[in-house]
């Protein structure tokens, strides 16, 4: 990295400043209520609301005194916004020129989203601007152990819980990159001791405590040392570029080998629970292993999936203490605390192309799909949303209470010899919903992605709002 773009990347910094404590990210509840900025809490501290007939009607309906029914009334409010929500989405394709397949996104702020691709590009894009502005990856220390393919990409991006630190990968696909919050200064690079093999997922326990999860079939635990990222980080050396450290994991865990396919462990995603201190991780074998996560990895069980066809995706909501599995074209849950035999699977019902994306918000799930759409699920009725009655034409009388399904735009997809030659010259393909994450204080949606075929090469960005 030259010392101008050094110098332009820190010019962008107040824009990313400005609101980066408040951003919301995928499958975590307790970030979405974080809000942006300022304003969510002074709207929370406006008189108004307080003596609001509507707020005092419905205390005095439940019985209760002084503002105590005002939590749980609130609570329905937002659980009747985020169950209306997806049908008054309406998409805005955003241009990403010829990059590789968005694999992997995170809200920074309440207007930028950074986005890493299959073609090992950390970017960060300005959803209103429609501006990209591309991030310097961290290089390893040395040749080190042997390198993955540069053209495997960046498969996952995680910013801790204060938002102050961002965890993807490197320009070494199998290295674990911190970045700092909300300058994206370097801070640390885990690389020759780490991971033999591309990560596929990450996952925060704390504000300095990261869990990557790699193809090589291991969970890593990192420590991030206070001490390098508490002061100015903005280190540079005689040629003005920046100097990060090069750490270790505390630990290393591989995941049991299934007898079945031994060679298939890979560990293609985490989630955490909060309340637990348990980490979920699952592998491309079929199963889901459960980990108590303290300063080491302790396993607690490891248990064979019901659909074990790329199992890809995996999130986790607090709320319902349940994990939920993305397959081929199921989404499974496991309530470890109560057994999963109460909740019935959803099928995707999208013609296996799997189900490539998911995230939690209060009893709502959202599957993104590899045909390109948007489903959402209601954990509590065990069914998907369905369109308004009202928005069928009235001769249509079979369209009322169909499934909603949000369908997102072609995007961009190259022409090229591999196109023409294997694919017939196809001018469409759905694209793969590899990433979508929720700014909802804002209302807004990003999904972005890519074509399926691992060949082609494309991509596809879209903010619903």
């Amino acid at each position: 990295m030259s010392p101008q773009q050094t110098g332009s990347r820190k010019r962008k910094a107040p824009a990313l400043e400005a609101t980066a404590a408040g951003s919301s990210s995928q499958g975590s509840a307790a970030a979405a209520a974080d809000g942006d900025g300022p304003l969510p809490p002074k709207r929370q501290k406006r008189p108004a609301a307080r003596r609001s007939l509507l707020h005092y009607l419905k205390g005095r309906e439940v019985g209760a005194r002084g503002r105590a029914g005002l939590p749980g009334f609130e609570g329905e409010l937002r659980g009747y916004a985020v169950q209306k929500l997806p049908e008054l989405l309406r998409e805005r394709e955003l241009a990403l020129g010829t990059l590789n397949k968005v694999f992997a996104s995170q809200w920074l702020n309440a207007r930028q989203v950074v986005c890493g691709t299959k073609c090992n590009t950390l970017f960060v894009v300005d959803v209103q601007s429609g501006q990209i502005t591309r991030i310097p990856l961290m290089r390893d220390r040395g040749p080190g152990p042997a390198r993955a393919q540069p053209s495997c990409g960046i498969h996952a991006i995680q910013l801790n819980p204060s938002k102050t630190l961002l965890a993807t990968g490197g320009e070494n696909p199998n290295s674990l990159a911190v970045y700092q919050l909300p300058t994206l200064d370097p801070v640390c690079l885990g690389d020759r001791h780490g991971h033999k093999d591309w990560i596929f997922a990450i996952a925060w326990m704390s504000d300095t405590v990261a869990v990557s999860g790699s193809r090589d079939g291991t969970v890593a635990l990192w420590r991030m040392d206070p001490d390098v990222f508490s002061g100015s980080i903005a280190w540079h050396n005689d040629a003005g570029l920046p100097v990060y450290a090069h750490i270790r994991p505390r630990d290393v865990e591989a995941i049991p080998r299934a007898s079945t396919n031994p060679g298939n462990r890979k560990v293609r995603a985490l989630a955490f629970s909060g309340k637990n201190q348990e980490l979920g991780a699952v592998s491309l074998d079929g199963y889901f292993h459960l980990w108590k996560a303290r300063s080491t990895l302790s396993r607690l069980l490891s248990i064979r999936l019901p659909y074990c066809r790329e199992n890809v995706c995996l999130t986790y909501c607090d709320e319902l203490s349940l994990f939920a599995v993305g397959s081929q074209s199921h989404v499974s849950f496991l309530d470890l605390r109560q057994g999963q035999q109460n909740i019935r699977p959803l099928c995707s019902r999208e013609g296996g192309t799997g189900v490539r994306s998911l995230s939690f918000y209060q009893h709502i799930i959202t599957v993104g799909t590899g045909q390109g759409s948007l489903l959402f699920y209601d954990i509590r009725a065990q069914k998907f949303l369905e369109e308004r009655a009202s928005a069928s034409p009235p001769s249509s009388p079979g369209l009322a209470g169909r499934k909603l399904k949000l369908t997102c735009g072609r995007g961009w997809l190259n022409h090229d010899d591999l196109w023409v030659n294997y694919f017939g010259g196809i001018d469409e393909f759905p694209n793969a919903l590899y990433t979508h994450c929720y700014n909802w204080p804002e209302m807004k949606l990003f999904v972005a992605g890519g074509p399926l075929p691992s060949g082609l090469h494309g991509n596809y960005a879209g903010l619903w709002s």
